[in-house]
């Protein structure tokens, strides 16, 4: 037979067996179709270009609060001089710059997690940058310099409360020590850098208005930089990230393009919302509809502060912040009354705690990173890294505070030998390198601690941090209030050990309870939450800052 005679089989020249063992079109669609339902729910869209463009811009607007809180030190005798009043009544523009400081999150954090981030960050930074501008061209109006110092200190202190909810966002748990490194770090860094810029900036102005006008360049610049390429990333508005937001959570620069995401069908997002909502104890993403107008409520940031486990892991962040700022406050009259520094001696003495701060927080978060790695290989558990861990039965408390005792033992050593070697008059080597070693471990455990926070309340992280907000400034309040009087009446050697005995011994007590009673009383807490919606027989979870997951989730797991 030529080869041109041979025919193709066709369905009715085949054996009635292979017609029958033949699957249907349809069936190999349902089965196609199927398949695809079974894929898991990725936690985050976002791409690793995505992430290390948010990286860089929350970064950048993570500096305005430490450094506007520092950079007006060295301005204190200036302003002073030219308002004609009292250092006693500069200094009250600092505590009211402290008060606004805890009063911010409460505000503007816990608006972000139904708002969305972007939004609350133009605001926040359009606020800031305004009272800039009328502390630049205020002349001689104290009444001026004191309320617009508070409105200043309100639009910048929300950031840091609302970067740790971006983290969350686009991080599952397994991840996000990466990304808090390097923005955490730049932010303590500006603490130290504040003095030193706003001491050379006055010195070389001899005016303090150039302090303000560069604040005002800086706010600006960041209001741009926020609007033109920070993405949209709370997952009550877009999901893991593939839903498009509208409105200002779109960035300029999306708009310009005219580039959009892909639409999606909405049965398709109310199920995998449900999927992710499941995985991520309860925290139910959200179907891109428009958030429904709330007033923000800052006693669900308050109440946070009462629970047994959230106690113990805000006293472990704030705590150290507030050791932190009081060796802050000590260093000008220790560098100029033992050590006989002049003012820009004593302003580069401030870079050792920098260097600590941002090399600490970098090698931190890649510890964070590793110790959740370990705590998982050690249960026998797999890292789930396309949706992320189910951390409901997963003993993130252990793995976020792993290896802490030998860390918390450096820190005890260290603050009680800073005490005492200025005490001693040792050589100014000595405490120098001591805040080095400070600065590392305090911005560790701040950094550490306020992460096991928003895991624990995953589907409102900005809310929770801001009360890690409310605690660090209190405490930090009440060590500056109380700092010079004790040392003049204990002596710095004594008053530096009262606080290890404080800061470092408690930390211990809290570090072992959270460790091993963590777990358990975060489900008690779950718990409690639950019978709470089932008592009031609504169907539907409201806002309850006790509950693990998201206060519009139907389910609490």
């Amino acid at each position: 037979m030529s080869e041109a005679e041979v025919e193709e089989p066709t369905f009715s020249s085949l054996p009635e067996e292979a017609i029958s063992a033949a699957p249907p079109a349809e069936n190999d669609a349902q089965e196609a179709e199927s398949a695809a339902n079974d894929l898991p729910v990725p936690y985050t869209t976002f791409t690793k270009a995505h992430k290390r463009l948010i990286t860089v811009i929350l970064t950048s607007t993570m500096l305005a609060s430490p450094l506007t809180a520092t950079i007006y030190l060295p301005l204190l005798p200036l302003l002073a001089t030219h308002f004609h009043v009292s250092t006693q009544a500069i200094n009250l523009t600092i505590t009211l710059y402290i008060v606004f400081q805890a009063i911010s999150p409460l505000l503007f954090a816990t608006a972000s997690d139904s708002f969305g981030r972007r939004p609350v960050i133009l605001l926040t930074y359009a606020v800031y940058t305004a009272a800039s501008l009328g502390l630049a061209l205020n002349k001689s109006s104290y009444a001026a310099l004191l309320i617009l110092r508070a409105v200043q200190s309100l639009g910048a202190s929300a950031v840091l409360a609302i970067a740790y909810g971006v983290i969350a966002d686009v991080c599952p748990p397994a991840e996000r020590g990466g990304m808090q490194g390097p923005t955490m770090g730049a932010a303590n860094l500006a603490v130290c850098l504040g003095p030193v810029i706003g001491g050379l900036v006055a010195l070389g102005s001899g005016s303090y208005e150039w302090v303000f006008w560069a604040l005002v360049i800086f706010g600006g610049s960041v209001f741009f930089f926020v609007g033109a390429g920070l993405p949209e990333t709370a997952r009550s508005i877009v999901g893991n990230g593939t839903v498009e937001a509208t409105g200002w959570g779109r960035s300029w620069w999306n708009l310009l393009r005219g580039r959009s995401k892909r639409k999606v069908d909405a049965v398709e997002m109310e199920n995998s919302s449900e999927a992710m909502g499941e995985k991520n104890g309860g925290a139910k993403i959200g179907p891109g509809k428009k958030a429904k107008f709330k007033m923000a409520n800052p006693m669900a940031a308050i109440r946070i502060l009462f629970w047994k486990d959230t106690a113990l892991v805000l006293w472990m962040a704030g705590s150290p912040y507030a050791v932190w700022y009081a060796v802050q406050a000590s260093i000008p009259s220790i560098y100029k009354d033992i050590y006989h520094f002049n003012e820009l001696q004593i302003g580069l003495s401030y870079l050792t705690g920098g260097f600590g701060t941002v090399s600490g927080g970098y090698l931190n978060g890649k510890l964070m990173d590793w110790n959740y790695r370990a705590t998982a290989r050690s249960i026998g558990h797999t890292i789930d890294k396309v949706s992320g861990d189910d951390l409901k039965g997963f003993p993130i408390e252990s793995a976020r505070a792993r290896g802490s005792y030998y860390l918390l033992a450096i820190y005890i050593t260290a603050l009680a030998g800073y005490g005492w070697s200025v005490q001693a008059r040792a050589h100014e080597a000595v405490p120098l390198i001591l805040q080095y070693v400070l600065a590392a471990l305090c911005t560790s455990f701040q950094q550490t601690f306020n992460a096991l926070l928003v895991d624990i309340f995953p589907a409102s992280p900005s809310t929770a941090a801001a009360s890690g907000n409310i605690t660090r400034c209190a405490l930090s309040a009440i060590v500056v209030a109380i700092l010079q009087p004790l040392v003049n009446v204990m002596g710095r050697g004594w008053f530096f050990t009262a606080l290890t005995v404080l800061s470092g011994g408690g930390g211990l007590v809290a570090d072992w309870l959270v460790k091993n009673k963590g777990m358990q009383w975060r489900r008690e807490r779950i718990e409690k939450a639950g019978k709470a919606k089932t008592e009031r027989g609504d169907g539907e979870m409201k806002r309850e800052p006790g509950a693990f997951g998201n206060p519009d989730s139907k389910t609490i797991r």
